[in-house]
């Protein structure tokens, strides 16, 4: 093994996205040389144009480029990296890489090897937690892996129960069974995706608690035995297991519970000999009772918020830790200042399941930057939205010196976001802030499901005034002369204007599935007070808000609108891009209403197409391992009756 740099001239990140973009903000600030290093999907991405070097390592799905141990160490020892930063996600929670940069004499920003195998099997954490006395949430965490004993383990522990994979975590690999029947096929797809995620299909059980607060706490340590904690985070708005949206301090904690957390976080990391920044995840319950969940054993996606609150740089802690620094403070010293809270813009579709979508950000415009006001992105306008990594666009982080101030700055910042082209989730960030029970700080893991009816409501029907504003608002941002080469004749002018005809024109537009004819008059094309607001133009097509909602309205071209290939009523389509895992049907098989038919993979998660009625299969029109787009017929079904 090489002797470890205690200095940092150039330092290689081994991720991407926005997080990549992040530390080479910190990185420049330090004076230290980064280096990005880049997928084929991700050649024209921000961060490979923000580092100071950016070396390519092939492939586009994790697992054949920032998955490769080989190619990333190859890549630090290319450029002369002294450290590398993993980040989070692919391989920061990697011990084996860990160990592969120490034996190059790397530094790696991150704790040792031997904390990240401790922790990295939740199995094995969870083991060790309770010889250090920190509560468990009551499961199975065992070596057996076969059906029967989680069965048993489920029997015992009571139902509903959470499916978990050892090595996870960002919620993939875990699956709920709410009884019996559901435990099997929830226990193959959770291990099909952590093998996807991870390569480990290791996995635990443990009992479902219904609409408990998941609270973490930010742990750092140095090499010379000092540990503390940097306040908590309440991560309890989730979907799909996974967090939406996070705020410190946590709301509702009393001083008492803060420490007692804090502590037994303390005692966690130091329990494994860590250093570095970690995070120690509890579930709390309504009477105080907090239940250790998992250790992460990195940075976390959160983390702006503890530096909202700290005022505290936690990459460049991270950086003079490695290279051998003390912590710059006490316990008693740490700042607490105000209160701030971040919420996730992914591009997915809250109304269908909160499926992932992928394409081109045809529109896209972030709020300012400012006091009390952050955003962390690695996206432009015109950038593509790939299937094969996280949808996240951005991290839009608001301070205030309260709770309900950091709110409406939070919704403020949001109401000058615009996304178009894909679908993200920015109405469903801003209904959730401005939801009561969240200014209340009513919030539980269950928060969505329990105002899905608020947060997610029916689209509402396109009015024929919605339709005659977003003529008007065509009308409005079309260009000045229609043709160029003939800039000064009348019939080049977009006025509308005709000899002996009125000044009107006629528009065919499309929203969704609706389309309408609008005819509108030029003297009435100026915006209203009860206009839909205009927020962009691309093309053919206007992005407009109305009565709160963005909406997406295209100019149609008559003469080629119904062409193309659609999916019949008895086919079913991919909903997103993404590929084939598994297929659940062969040709003639009859199949019921809601039947798993084909398991597709996007964005490290699985989802499963369902039959929509009742029926016999008459094609298969995909293969296992088929990367297939969005609207991709996948199977053809036939009622019964009607099948051959």
């Amino acid at each position: 093994m090489k002797p470890l740099p205690q200095t940092v001239a150039t330092l290689l990140i081994a991720n991407r996205g926005e997080i990549a973009c992040r530390i080479i903000r910190t990185a420049r600030a330090m004076g230290i040389r980064s280096v990005a290093i880049y997928s084929d999907a991700d050649a024209d991405a921000r961060h490979v144009h923000e580092a100071d070097l950016a070396i390519p390592l092939g492939g586009s799905k994790p697992a054949d480029s920032y998955l490769q141990i080989d190619k990333v160490v190859a890549a630090a020892l290319t450029c002369g990296a002294d450290a590398v930063h993993p980040g989070y996600g692919f391989l920061s929670e990697n011990a084996a890489f860990a160990r592969r940069l120490a034996l190059e004499g790397i530094l790696f920003i991150g704790p040792p090897a031997e904390a990240i195998e401790a922790m990295g099997s939740k199995s094995a954490a969870k083991a060790l937690m309770e010889r250090a006395g920190v509560p468990l949430v009551p499961g199975y965490h065992g070596q057996a892996q076969d059906l029967s004993t989680f069965a048993d383990a489920a029997q015992r522990i009571g139902y509903p129960v959470l499916l978990k994979a050892a090595a996870g975590g960002g919620g993939k690999g875990m699956k709920v069974a709410e009884c019996a029947a559901e435990l099997a096929p929830a226990l193959d797809s959770a291990r099909r995706e952590a093998v996807a995620a991870f390569g480990d299909g290791h996995m635990l059980v443990e009992k479902y608690l219904v609409a408990p607060r998941h609270v973490e706490i930010q742990v750092f340590a140095d090499a010379h035995g000092h540990c503390l904690y940097l306040h908590e985070r309440d991560c309890s708005i989730q979907r799909r297991h996974q967090k939406v949206l996070e705020e410190a301090p946590a709301p509702g904690l009393d001083a008492s519970l803060r420490q007692a957390m804090g502590e037994a976080a303390v005692r966690a990391a130091q329990a494994i000999g860590y250093v570095g920044a970690g995070t120690v995840e509890f579930l709390l319950d309504g009477e105080g009772r907090f239940y250790f969940m998992e250790m992460n054993t990195r940075l976390q996606v959160e983390h702006p918020v503890t530096e909202a609150i700290t005022g505290l740089d936690l990459v460049a802690w991270q950086i003079r830790v490695a290279r051998g620094e003390a912590l710059p403070l006490t316990q008693a010293q740490v700042p607490l200042f105000g209160h701030a809270i971040e919420v996730r813009l992914y591009a997915e579709d809250p109304a269908g399941g909160f499926l992932p979508a992928s394409g081109q950000l045809a529109l896209y415009r972030e709020p300012a930057a400012g006091p009390g006001r952050r955003v962390d992105s690695a996206v432009r306008e015109g950038d593509v939205i790939s299937p094969f990594y996280d949808p996240m666009i951005a991290k839009l982080i608001a301070w205030g010196e309260n709770r309900e101030e950091a709110r409406l700055r939070l919704l403020a910042m949001l109401a000058e976001t615009a996304v178009g082209g894909i679908k993200s989730n920015l109405a469903l960030l801003q209904r959730i802030l401005a939801t009561p029970a969240f200014a209340a700080s009513r919030i539980d893991t269950g928060f969505i499901e329990r105002h899905a009816d608020a947060l997610l409501p029916a689209p509402p029907a396109l009015t024929e005034a919605f339709w005659h504003s977003a003529a008007r608002a065509f009308l409005r941002s079309a260009p000045l002369v229609a043709c160029e080469q003939d800039p000064h004749s009348p019939w080049s002018a977009v006025t509308g204007w005709r000899q002996l005809m009125p000044a009107q024109a006629t528009l065919d537009l499309r929203c969704g599935a609706q389309s309408r004819l609008c005819t509108v008059a030029l003297s009435n094309a100026c915006a209203g007070p009860d206009e839909a607001r205009l927020i962009g133009r691309r093309g053919d097509v206007v992005y407009l808000q109305w009565q709160g909602d963005p909406y997406e309205v295209a100019l149609v071209d008559s003469l080629a609108a119904g062409t193309g290939a659609h999916a019949s009523d008895d086919s079913l389509a991919a909903p997103m891009n993404g590929s084939i895992v598994r297929l659940l049907v062969s040709p003639g098989q009859q199949v019921a209403l809601g039947d798993g038919l084909v398991v597709l993979e996007a964005m490290k998660m699985e989802h499963t197409v369902r039959a929509n009625r009742a029926g016999v299969v008459q094609a298969l029109c995909c293969e296992e391992g088929e990367m297939v787009s969005e609207g991709r017929v996948l199977i053809e079904l036939q009622e019964a009756e009607h099948a051959a």
